[in-house]
């Protein structure tokens, strides 16, 4: 993105980020379609973040579910000091986390997290799978093999990668949402990065990059 193309799409994210707001003081207020609003927004965006933690269509649903119903409770401690979305994936991503760890507790890791129960259509970093047109091996192979290199990923690094290369946040967005400091996200970032590439190198012959 030019510098011409950046300024011009600063006025829609602060127009988004107004809107949110507005919406956000409706539903302070008691307005119950307001939250519709921030739901239909932002439900879709929750469970892509949700879905490439808990590769469970049905346990997404439920993080999503579980989200939403706590912003609705919490709703009114919210002062807009961060944006919606950023609160509200912080909110996704510690369930989606604590959902795995459960899970774990419960029953063995591989038997838990189901792959084969993960969104289609390459629904898991379109970034990554879309950086490599020249080859001509199919999507959802590409997809399925993302997979389960995001698979080997502790939930830290897994979490900084959809962030950044799903919901394309900005360092200092995925900061506020795990709580961490900034140059704890780059780190993360550079080192899961690193151990993606090396999943997926012999399946890609070494070609492959993801998308600062």
């Amino acid at each position: 993105m030019n510098a011409e193309d950046s300024e011009a799409s600063k006025p829609a994210e602060v127009s988004e980020r107004h809107v949110d707001a507005q919406l956000v003081k409706r539903v302070q207020n008691g307005d119950e379609v307001a939250f519709r609003s921030l739901f239909d927004r932002y439900n879709r965006r929750a469970y892509a973040v949700a879905i490439g933690v808990v590769k469970n269509q049905q346990d997404a649903l439920d993080v999503v579910q579980d989200a939403f119903i706590k912003v609705h409770k919490h709703i009114g401690n919210f002062k807009g000091n961060a944006s919606f979305y950023t609160w509200l994936y912080r909110i996704v991503m510690n369930l989606a986390i604590d959902h795995v760890r459960k899970a774990r507790k419960i029953t063995d890791f591989d038997d838990g997290i189901h792959k084969d129960d993960a969104a289609g259509d390459g629904a898991l970093l379109p970034r990554i799978a879309e950086s490599n047109p020249g080859k001509t091996v199919a999507r959802r192979e590409m997809t399925e093999k993302i997979q389960a290199a995001l698979e080997t990923l502790p939930e830290y690094h897994r979490a900084v990668i959809l962030l950044r290369e799903v919901e394309g946040l900005s360092y200092e967005e995925m900061a506020e949402v795990l709580e961490v400091p900034k140059g704890t996200i780059m780190s993360r970032l550079f080192h899961a990065r690193r151990k993606m590439q090396d999943e997926l190198s012999e399946y890609l012959g070494g070609d492959l990059t993801i998308a600062e």
